[in-house]
Parts: structure tokens; sequence; C-alpha cells
């Protein structure tokens, strides 16, 4: 008899632990680390500061509390997920290099357009103004400033004597898209946005920000989808025009009628509608840098989790989304493209992402629900 109730017993606390373990993982239950009564927490001392990590003797520490990481300007919230990565329809050239395999993203914040040519132009005043000594106006205006010649240079004749001109210094244009940054340009902006944003928030007292960057090419295929799997473009399937006839996005239609998308070269950074991530030109308008190097079997050899193939020694790097002068191919979320790092093009721009570092332990799936 004694058995028979030690045997139930046993076999009742194995349950209770195992349904108290399910639901910590899920977490209805706090952990040691956030109880309101865990040590030092808010059921400790009272008064007792919570950025103690000793006292007594006894090592105390808790989470450091009242972090919230804050929303940069212009940016949206990317959730976390996984997708099939690739090409959505049928090409037998592009599956060459772009086969499909699962991927796995974690949460972070991108530009909800592009990076327009007032807002970069903030980045050329401010190293004209701060780092004319250290950089030299030459290298400034070689490296940073935008190349507006390529309004002409990459067309065999072609007047683009009035974008040249008036394209990133006149008002006109001032929420359009900036062109004519290389790579490493766009690289540099990031790395100054990140060190004008962080050191007004030193000021303020508050815990740095993540650093601003470019997409990798898996994060930016995965926003551009805007949770849609194996949408071709990040409006969905399969036309680029709605019921009404009405051109989605700004790209080179019927055999080169440039103007029937409303816009012949370029179109206002936030035009067009926005995908179900609040994403504006995720195809069309400029081709976007991507933070990765290119290589033909990158697919394959990338790992699954937050891929991104971060070659130094290779000097392409991936473009995507297509642009105002391509085809409908290339608007196409799973098609790759890429472009040398030095290279400055009247089709190319680019946006920035901000790492969610909540989002690493709270996903839509986790915790928080």
């Amino acid at each position: 008899m004694s058995k028979r109730v030690f045997f139930g017993c046993a076999t009742k606390g194995a349950w209770i632990l195992m349904v108290a373990m399910m639901l910590q993982s899920c977490g209805f239950v706090k952990d040691k680390f956030g109880g309101k009564n865990s040590k030092g927490g808010k059921g400790g001392k009272k008064g007792a500061k919570q950025e103690v990590g000793v006292r007594n003797g006894e090592v105390i520490a808790t989470g450091r509390k009242d972090y919230k990481q804050d929303t940069p300007f212009g940016m949206v919230l990317i959730p976390s997920g996984s997708f099939m990565m690739g090409q959505a329809d049928e090409d037998v050239a592009a599956t060459q290099v772009n086969f499909n395999r699962r991927v796995t993203i974690t949460s972070f914040y991108m530009d909800d357009t592009e990076v327009t040519n007032h807002e970069y132009r903030q980045f050329v005043a401010s190293l004209m103004t701060d780092s004319l000594s250290v950089l030299g106006e030459e290298e400034i205006i070689s490296k940073y400033h935008p190349d507006t010649t390529v309004w002409k240079k990459d067309f065999t004749y072609h007047n683009g004597d009035p974008m040249l001109e008036y394209y990133y210094s006149h008002p006109a244009f001032d929420t359009y898209p900036v062109v004519g940054v290389s790579w490493k340009a766009a690289r540099y902006f990031s790395e100054w946005r990140s060190n004008l944003y962080n050191d007004y928030r030193a000021k303020e007292g508050k815990y740095r920000s993540p650093k601003f960057r470019l997409p990798t090419e898996a994060e930016w295929e995965w926003a551009a989808r805007g949770g849609r799997a194996s949408a071709k473009y990040p409006w969905g399937n399969p036309y680029v025009a709605n019921g009404k006839g009405c051109f989605l996005a700004n790209f080179k239609p019927q055999r080169g009628n440039y103007d029937a998308d409303g816009y012949p070269y370029t179109a206002p950074a936030n035009a067009y509608n926005a995908n179900d991530y609040g994403l504006y030109n995720m195809a069309g308008n400029v081709a976007e840098w991507t933070l990765d190097a290119y290589a033909d079997n990158a697919t394959i050899v990338n790992w699954d989790m937050n891929p991104m193939n971060d070659n130094p020694d290779e000097p392409r790097k991936i473009v995507r989304g297509g642009s105002w002068k391509d085809v409908a191919y290339f608007l196409e979320t799973g098609t790759r493209g890429w472009e040398y790092e030095d290279n400055k093009r009247s089709f190319i721009g680019f946006r920035c992402v901000v790492e969610n570092l909540a989002g690493r332990a709270a996903t839509t799936r986790g915790r928080k629900r």
C-alpha cells in the first residue's frame, strides 16, 4: 500500500513539475531574474536600488531595470521569423545561384523608406563641418558625396544633364532616394548615423543603442516579403499591376514605357503602397545595397540562422530589389544581383537597419504573448 501511495505521489509530482516547466518556458511563470519577489527585486528591501549587484556580502544582481529599446525615427519593427529564402518563381538561370532553403531571422528595425537626398545631405554637411581637417575636402567629395555624373555615365546617348544638375541639390528631389553612393559610402553613413544617435543618448543618460548598418541579404529578403511566405513580390502574387491596371512599383514596364508607372526616373521614397511590414519601395525605385559579399554558392555555405557572407576580400556586394530602369524580374523578392563596392550608380541606393536586442529573447511566438 505504501509503495502504491509513494508511486502515485511521485507521478503527481512529476506532472506538476512538467506543467510548471512548460508554463515557465512560455513566459507564464516569472523566472529568477524577473520575479517580483526575487532577491534584490521589487520584493526585496524597501528603498534598495535595483542596480546594486552586491549586498551584505552576497551577489544579488538581477537584470538592470528600466531598459526599453527606442524605435529610431523613420524605422519600423520587423518581427523575427523563418521563411524559405530564394527564388519564388520558376527561373532556370537564377535557381543556379539562388536555391531555396529555410532560414531564420531575428527581429530588427528597418528604415521604412530608402535614405533620401535630404537625409544623406545632413551626413555630407556634417563631414564638411566636423571632419574636413581629418579627411580633407577631396576625400569627402570623391568618396562620400553622391556622384551626380552617374546620370550621364550609366547610359549611352542619354540626356542626363537635368538629373545631373538638379537631382541631388534641388529641393524638388529632397524626398527622393539618394543615388550615386557606393557600398563603402553607405556603410560610412551608417557609422556616422550611429555615432550621432548614441552621442545624443549619452548626453541624455540613456543606454547605448545598437548601431545602424546595412541589412544582410537574408534580412532584406525577409523584410521585403512582409510576412507573405514565398511571395513573388512584396505585395504578393503574381502581377505587377492591380485590378485597375495601376502599376504597384516604379520599374520598366511594357518594353520600356518608363512613364507608365507614374515616374520616368526615380519616385519619392514613400511612393506607392507599403508592404505588410510598413516598408515602401522594397521592389523598384532604386535597388539597395546589402551587407553581404556576393558568392554563387552563398545560399549553400551560409548558416541558416541569420546568414551573412561577410567576406572582406570579395569586392562584389549584393544588391536587391530592382530599380526604376529594370524589368519586372529584378523586382522579385528572391532575385539576386551584385555590384562592385566602389561603384556608384544612378539606380542604387540603400536603407539601414538596427538590431532589436529585446527581440532576440522575446519573439512574436515566444515569451511575450
